[in-house]
């Protein structure tokens, strides 16, 4: 189940809870990849407010929005760079892009293996993607308060064996987003204190939200018949025989 682009925009950027998740997870997003310079970088879903950072330096910035979520034009007293597309068919070329985000996309698709093939596919040999998901452990993916709440929550193992699946390799994952999913003052407070606590005591409790960096590698063409060639290489004369006889004098 999608949610609509309108309740997405009111959380992330009109609510104290929205800003506040926004801030953890691009902070993560930007200890990942601290740079993008000279890079085409792609958002999926609503990816949208993870991805500002990567404008002054990035060659292409796009923001890819589900049809039955909608789209709404971002960033905001800039020239626009999001568009709608459909979930599995988007308008980039096979082997664009350097780096992709995908939030608020893969746990609320209707085909999520072909959400990932498509992922694959816009991708460049050795491009990277970082896929944010509701933690199935962690209080966020438990009330419907946030758009967290909606879709499939996975735990770290679930996620990655769908990406080795899809023929991504895992790079690396961890859980963030410690703070209580809850509007109260108290806890805007202390939000960045449980942030803290939770890098340090990851065991104590759940973030909630699942970031997992994953990269697509291919394999060095091979040319049949080239290592037979290797193994019978043509002999190469080593100088020419001494004259026989002696030459007819003029």
């Amino acid at each position: 189940m999608h949610l609509d682009v309108t309740e997405l925009r009111d959380f992330y950027y009109r609510s104290a809870l929205g800003r506040a998740a926004q801030r953890v997870i691009r902070d993560e997003l930007i200890g990942l990849w601290p740079e993008a310079k000279g890079q085409a970088v792609a958002g999926y879903g609503f990816a949208v407010p993870l991805l500002r950072p990567y404008l002054p330096q990035a060659r292409r910035v796009i923001g890819l929005m589900p049809g039955p979520q909608g789209v709404m034009p971002w960033p905001a007293g800039q020239p626009n760079i999001s568009l709608l597309c459909e979930e599995t068919l988007w308008p980039i070329s096979t082997g664009f892009v350097d780096k992709l985000v995908v939030m608020h996309g893969l746990e609320v698709s209707e085909h999520p293996a072909a959400l990932l093939e498509e992922c694959w596919r816009v991708l460049g040999p050795g491009g990277r993607a970082v896929f944010v998901v509701p933690n199935r452990a962690g209080l966020w993916s438990r009330t419907d308060a946030t758009p967290f709440g909606y879709g499939r929550p996975y735990t770290m193992g679930q996620l990655e064996v769908v990406l080795r699946r899809h023929r991504f390799t895992i790079e690396r994952g961890h859980s963030t987003l410690y703070q209580p999913p809850s509007t109260k003052r108290i806890w805007r407070r202390v939000g960045g204190v449980m942030e803290q606590a939770g890098r340090r005591m990851p065991a104590l409790a759940a973030g909630g939200v699942l970031m997992v960096e994953a990269s697509k590698q291919v394999a060095n063409p091979t040319r049949p018949g080239l290592t037979e060639a290797v193994r019978r290489p043509i002999a190469i004369p080593q100088g020419m025989p001494a004259p026989v006889g002696r030459l007819p004098s003029s």
